[in-house]
């Protein structure tokens, strides 16, 4: 699955398309930097995979090789998918988590089928707000971000809304690992958990729960994932966000998702994991 060595590895494919298409011409770096108005050392951090070229760059770059027509929109959009690709926390919020939040609106507005699957925390649509504040009041501290928490808890709640809407399809499996992992107290994971069930009897709604018992030779545990359409991919890790578009990035991503829910339990199924999983009563 992707990493940060993803991110690397393709600005190096790039690098080395650029490579090949100034090869071809037969134009040493020199010439090419010196047409271009370059230092030629910015030729080498390109081809090299070091720095990622503009789109002013790469209309220079094509037009000194004599590309064919068409080949500058291929790279452009080459690199705007790296661009996206690899978003540091870091830098996605250094303004705060709500401005993060609301990047991914367009994308949950435009998608009519939804695909998750986590490992360790309950997704977002499905969290109640107590888990939600928790969970939030977690990241703020450990990555000391702006404190925006009530609002960018309020918008998590808003977001919600789109479990009605009946023209879209959500498909959710979980590990039964993320039941027992305690984000607060018991009151605030027996809302939790028993919002799973209720959940789970929406129309639109599947979801499916992995037993820590099932047989994972074909399948074991990854990072927490959304598919958007099966177009778009995105992949949480501990530094950063990853935006996968590539097809075959997002066909990984598919697979994956249809061997992870071939081994979850779903609908009333799952309720026995669900009850399992809710903490005792201390006066019991």
């Amino acid at each position: 699955m992707s990493s940060s060595s993803d991110f690397d590895a393709a600005r190096i494919a790039l690098g080395n398309r650029l490579r090949a298409l100034r090869r071809q011409q037969g134009i040493t770096a020199r010439a090419l930097a010196a047409d271009c108005g370059w230092h030629e050392s910015k030729i080498s951090r390109v081809e090299n995979g070091k720095a990622l070229p503009s789109v002013q760059d790469l209309t220079k770059w094509t037009e000194a090789c004599g590309a064919a027509p068409g080949t500058v929109d291929e790279l452009v959009a080459m690199a705007q998918n790296i661009e996206l690709l690899y978003v540091e926390w870091r830098h996605l919020e250094r303004n705060g988590l709500r401005r993060a939040h609301d990047r991914t609106r367009p994308l949950w507005s435009a998608t009519q089928r939804f695909k998750s699957y986590s490992q360790c925390l309950l997704p977002g649509i499905l969290q109640t707000e107590s888990y939600t504040r928790a969970v939030l009041t977690a990241i703020r501290d450990r990555r000391a971000v702006p404190d925006d928490l009530e609002e960018t808890v309020r918008a998590r709640m808003e977001r919600q809304q789109i479990l009605k809407d009946g023209g879209k399809r959500f498909a959710i499996v979980l590990e039964e690992a993320a039941l027992h992992y305690r984000l607060g107290d018991r009151q605030v994971m027996v809302e939790q958990l028993s919002r799973l069930i209720t959940v789970s009897a929406y129309t639109n709604v599947s979801l499916g729960i992995i037993p820590r018992t099932a047989l994972r030779a074909g399948m074991w545990p990854v990072e927490d994932f959304w598919l958007f359409d099966d177009r778009e991919a995105s992949v949480e890790t501990v530094s950063a966000l990853l935006t996968l578009k590539q097809r075959t990035e997002v066909a990984l991503y598919q697979d994956a998702f249809t061997r992870l829910h071939k081994l979850a339990l779903h609908g009333s199924d799952a309720f026995p994991l669900i009850m399992a999983a809710l903490p005792k009563d201390p006066r019991e």
